[in-house]
């Protein structure tokens, strides 16, 4: 069976009415044991998925490579291959690119490369992406390091995103390769909400652009309603009005509206999506908070057995993830009232502020060789006493996932999408 683009299930669900109407879920990959959890979860629960791997996350090796299982695109694609076929998942799955594009890594952007040596890098990405299998690919020349405090131009924008597209489609068809689906957007990472008139003005200009090259029209167009992730907690204020009018607009021209930074959003405002037409949302480090979170448990329950004396010598795993999260910086990001300013000395000294840190930037260490031992090493202590770790993890992040499969009616997508 010929597999469904992005681009035909976006089509699809813009004409769903009434309770067919669902809003899709990307899905940050931080671990193969993430990737595992939501095979389990979509097959039973028979929606499709999307993998949405920023450039940090997963990228070519000449280019930095990844942090999240020292994967590039090669290696991501066969591990994600592997867990299918491990878990008889024989779904929807889809490979994407989250924030693709020039600046995305966070040392070219922190050496303020050129715009022409960024975009060149930007588009090696991009052409490994493609040679890979990757889906979708979300073309974002935004995060230039020479505009700040500032939303990009529109038409610098647009610009670099034809420029991007028409590079890429080209590579596709000298090398006859099927066609795969674009996102785009002018996503404000400060909360600040995307305005209808705007949001349409840039799909026509783009649109029109697209249109003189004989490119293709993206499926997703990145709108943002409010959301802003900080911490374990959305901090934003999502607009409702704005849900529905940008839907509205979107559709008018034949995209889906996608939102980034929806993590830990309440319900109330999870369940209005489909009815408003959001046709997806992106959430990442809610699941790997969730992951983390899930270690740090089970690490309780080993040290509970180890004083009955059920355990000869306990895993050092929440030593090791509490100092080899500190030492990543990568929680800087994610704070707030100036903490990202303090050394991990001041840090280590504040054990709920140690805490908050390791449950928000834990996923980063996963693939530390220290961490992976005492992982292996916990699991193996824990199995002794009959309990199996890994499934417990695996419980945790259904769980997590399966929250936004109920809010936005994903349960049987897949085999709506294949009727049509």
């Amino acid at each position: 069976m010929k597999k469904i683009t992005l681009q035909e299930v976006v089509s699809s669900m813009l004409q769903y009415q009434g309770g067919e109407k669902a809003t899709m879920i990307g899905i940050g990959p931080m671990s193969k044991t993430l990737i595992k959890a939501c095979m389990l979860l979509g097959k039973e629960k028979d929606f499709p998925l999307m993998f949405i791997a920023s450039r940090n996350q997963v990228d070519a090796d000449e280019l930095g490579g990844g942090y999240v299982c020292n994967w590039d695109q090669a290696r991501f694609a066969k591990a994600i291959q592997e867990v299918a076929e491990e878990t008889q998942f024989d779904g929807l799955y889809y490979l994407c690119r989250d924030h693709g594009g020039p600046w995305q890594r966070d040392n070219e952007r922190n050496a303020h490369l050129p715009e022409d040596e960024a975009m060149a890098l930007g588009k090696k990405s991009y052409l490994v992406d493609l040679l890979n299998g990757f889906d979708l690919l979300h073309i974002d020349p935004t995060k230039d390091p020479y505009v700040v405090g500032k939303v990009i131009d529109m038409d610098v924008n647009i610009r670099r995103t034809v420029e991007l597209i028409e590079y890429v489609e080209a590579e596709r068809k000298q090398r006859n390769l099927p066609p795969i689906s674009y996102e785009v957007g002018t996503e404000e990472t400060n909360g600040g909400l995307t305005s209808p008139e705007n949001y349409e003005a840039f799909i026509q200009k783009l649109h029109a652009k697209l249109d003189e090259k004989g490119l293709p029209h993206p499926a997703f167009i990145v709108g943002n309603t409010g959301t802003l992730t900080r911490l374990t907690e959305n901090v934003g204020h999502v607009d409702s009005t704005s849900c529905k009018e940008l839907s509205a607009v979107a559709k008018k021209y034949g995209v889906g509206l996608k939102e980034h930074n929806g993590d830990y959003l309440d319900d109330a405002i999870l369940l209005e999506h489909p009815a408003f037409g959001v046709t997806a949302m992106n959430v990442a480090p809610e699941f790997g908070t969730v992951e983390t979170q899930a270690y740090l448990k089970l690490v309780e329950a080993e040290a509970r057995l180890a004083e009955q004396g059920l355990i000869k010598e306990a895993s050092q795993l929440g030593t090791a993830l509490r100092e080899e999260a500190v030492k990543s910086g990568r929680w800087k990001k994610w704070m707030v009232d100036g903490k990202d300013k303090l050394t991990p000395e001041e840090i280590f000294k504040d054990e709920a502020l140690t805490h908050l840190i390791t449950e928000i930037s834990g996923h980063y260490t996963f693939n530390n060789p220290r961490v992976k031992a005492e992982i292996a090493k916990l699991y193996e202590n824990l199995k002794v006493s009959g309990i199996d770790g890994e499934k417990y993890v695996i419980y945790k992040i259904q769980a997590a996932v399966d929250h936004y499969v109920e809010c936005f009616n994903l349960k049987g997508l897949t085999s709506r999408l294949r009727k049509n």
